[in-house]
Formats: structure tokens, C-alpha cells, sequence
């Protein structure tokens, strides 16, 4: 009975220290299943799992090295070296918030200060006049930065692994929130609030475990383009500066924009509809639709209807920076072409900028309603979409 008693609580030792992290980081096999409900309940009850586990094998343990036999300590010995072995590395060392910290210091200048090189991909918010550009290659690594924008609280949130680039508001139940990253799940990060210690998906702002399950924080509409596409229509913007504590941090991160990094779970593929391929991810009208990055690279422009929503999609002559736009004006419809790196739209012959405003012909001055949109994975998009459609004309 002593043997049963010390092989189970040795055993519930180790599953409860290595499963805890195992379903919330990305190690192989861990993220492609529902087991989020059995993650969170070992995170918040693994404190009784130790206990119930210590319990089990102490009356055991004392007799092993009370009267055991001197082979027998020993290989209990190295068992009980390898628990705290797992114990430091499962608390210690592989946890998120031990590998990806926040900014120790948030630097932004303007574009006359700015040592971002003006083409790498920025996410921008504007709020209240006031304009800022977090650099991706910056955000990838802290994973979140908690700001304000036009005297507007923000998170403004990234994960490389989904390639998905997020900007909420941390207003929870009428009162500012703040938040830690706790890990992923379907290679999504998740983050857990310091109130209630709900996780939330950052692809979509959802508590999916704890008291706030259900709940979502609100969006705030925001750009993925090039530094230097962004500053042509924010020319007074703010941009964020590399936080030099963490410059090894961001050399790991390098050529993540281009897809180019080194390691599977950030390196794009290249070709269409595969697991890591890139796609403009879009909803109007209740509906979710997908768009091949490389049809969109190779056309310039795409135009489609999403639940009886009109909208184009462009992408500007850097092969970075893109826009979605409503093609209703004044209550017609347009029907866009693409000629000589210009949008001009059947209708009225007129033409419009890459932001969506018109500048030469009969609707000059109007400006398109911007559709939020992402570049993402598809995996990211079709996990976190389920009935998203593909676009495939």
C-alpha cells in the first residue's frame, strides 16, 4: 500500500507542475486541443494538487529513509531531486511572464527623433487627434504595452505566433484593468487580469475562463502599415522606441516583418491557404471572410461583398501596407479599378489615395469609411472564425 501510495503522489507531483504550463505554452502537441478548461483549473487549484500529493507520499517517504533499503533512498533521492528539478523549471523559468516582460521604459519620440527604420510595420492608433505607432517587431516581444492615447487608456497587443495585432480598451466593468500574460492557447496569447484572474484570448478581446468568461473588452480601431505609410498620413504621430534592457529580446524578432524570421511558429509560408500562409482576415455585416495575401500582392486590389457589405481591399506599392474600405458614397456604390498604382473608381472617373480619400474628379474630398481589418495567419483567422468564408475568385 506504502508503494502504491508513493508511486500515485509521486506521479500527481510531477503531472500537476508539468501539465499546468504544458497546456498553455507551445511545446509539441499542447495547443491544438480544448483543453483550456483543464488548464485553467490546474492554475487555480494546483496549490491542493501539492498538498494532496505531499500528503500521500510522506508517510512513505519517512519509512524509505527511515529503514528503507540503501538502493531504494538513492533512486528515491534523484526522484525527489528531479520534482524539484520540474518544480523551478515549471515555476520559474518556462512560464510566459518569466520569458516576455513589459517595457521598463516607454520612449516615444516623433518622426525627427525616430531610430525605426521607416520601412518595418508599425500598429497605429489614432484617438482624439493624438497619433502613436508601435513598432511590431517591438510589441512581438512584450507580447502587451499598457498606454494612453489621446488621454484614452490602451493595450495595444501582438502575438507573433498568430501574427495578430490588437488594440483594446482595458475599461472592465467600468474600471481600468490591467493585465499579465499568462500564456496561449491555439497559439494564441492569453492574458489574466489582476481582478478576477480571467484569461482572455488577445485574437479577440474574449474572456474565454474564470468569473468574466463570456466577456469581451472593446476594440479600438487600428492600423498595420509601414512606418513610413503611417507617418505620410500621421506626419505629427508618436512612435515607440526600442527599450534598450531588452535589445537581445528584439535580435530574436528580426526579419519577423518580412516573414523571414527563423523558427516554425513565426516564419511565414509562403504559399496560399496553408497552416502559417498570410491573410487579410475582415468582418461586415455580421459575416467573416479571408483573403489570400498573395492574390491581393499580385492583383493590387480586390473587390467583394461581405453580407451585403461592398468593400475593396488595397495594398500600396511598398507590398506592406493595406486598407479596407466601404465602397458606399453617397449612397451609390463604387466599382473600383486598378490603374497605373491608382484606384479610380468607374462611377465618376474619380481618384483616390491609398487612405481613401478622393483627390482628383467629382467626389473629391470624400473619403471612404475604413473597414478594421488584420494580417494574420490562417490558422489564426479560420481557429478564432470558424464559419469565416475564403475568398477564392
Amino acid at each position: 500500500m506504502r508503494k502504491l501510495l508513493l508511486i500515485f503522489g509521486i506521479l500527481l507531483l510531477f503531472a500537476g507542475e508539468i501539465l499546468r504550463v504544458y497546456f498553455i505554452m507551445p511545446f509539441p502537441g499542447s495547443q491544438q486541443s480544448d483543453t483550456i478548461g483543464l488548464a485553467y483549473f490546474l492554475h487555480c487549484y494546483l496549490v491542493y494538487v501539492r498538498i494532496f500529493g505531499l500528503l500521500l507520499i510522506a508517510y512513505p517517504v519517512y519509512k524509505v529513509f527511515g529503514s528503507g533499503k540503501l538502493w531504494i533512498k538513492i533512486i528515491l533521492s534523484i526522484v525527489l531531486l528531479c520534482y524539484a528539478g520540474i518544480f523551478y523549471l515549471f515555476n520559474f523559468r518556462f512560464l510566459a511572464e518569466k520569458i516576455f516582460y513589459q517595457p521598463l521604459d516607454k520612449i516615444f519620440v516623433q518622426a525627427g527623433e525616430n531610430i525605426i527604420a521607416s520601412r518595418k510595420l508599425v500598429l497605429g492608433v489614432v484617438i482624439n487627434g493624438e497619433a502613436k505607432a508601435y513598432p511590431i517587431e517591438i510589441i512581438g516581444y512584450h507580447h502587451q504595452v499598457q498606454d494612453t492615447v489621446g488621454g484614452e487608456a490602451v493595450i495595444v497587443t501582438y502575438c507573433t505566433v498568430c501574427r495578430t495585432g490588437r488594440v483594446y480598451s482595458p475599461q472592465v466593468d467600468g474600471k481600468k484593468e490591467s493585465f499579465r500574460l499568462v500564456g496561449m492557447d491555439h497559439f494564441n496569447a492569453m492574458f489574466e487580469d489582476a481582478t478576477t484572474k480571467s484569461w482572455w484570448y488577445q485574437a479577440t478581446g474574449e474572456a474565454v475562463a474564470g468569473p468574466l468568461k463570456g466577456t469581451a473588452l472593446k476594440e479600438i480601431p487600428s492600423q498595420h502599415m509601414s512606418l513610413r505609410s503611417w507617418l505620410r498620413n500621421n506626419p505629427n504621430s508618436y512612435i515607440l522606441q526600442p527599450d534598450t534592457h531588452f535589445t537581445k529580446q528584439y535580435e530574436h524578432l528580426k526579419g519577423f516583418d518580412e516573414g523571414t524570421i527563423v523558427g516554425s511558429l513565426e516564419q511565414r509560408d509562403t504559399a496560399s491557404w496553408k497552416f502559417k500562409s498570410w491573410v487579410i482576415g475582415v468582418e461586415a455585416g455580421g459575416m467573416a471572410k479571408a483573403y489570400d495575401w498573395n492574390t491581393l500582392l499580385h492583383r493590387r486590389m480586390i473587390q467583394d461583398s461581405l453580407a451585403g457589405v461592398p468593400v475593396v481591399l488595397s495594398v500600396e506599392i511598398d507590398g506592406s501596407s493595406f486598407h479596407v474600405f466601404n465602397r458606399i458614397v453617397d449612397q451609390q456604390v463604387l466599382q473600383f479599378t486598378y490603374t497605373n498604382s491608382r484606384l479610380i473608381d468607374s462611377n465618376t472617373q474619380s481618384y483616390w489615395s491609398d487612405n481613401g480619400l478622393c483627390i482628383d474628379g467629382a467626389l473629391k474630398g470624400r473619403q471612404l469609411q475604413r473597414i478594421q481589418a488584420s494580417q494574420e495567419f490562417w490558422h489564426s483567422w479560420q481557429t478564432f472564425h470558424p464559419a469565416t468564408e475564403q475568398y477564392l475568385h
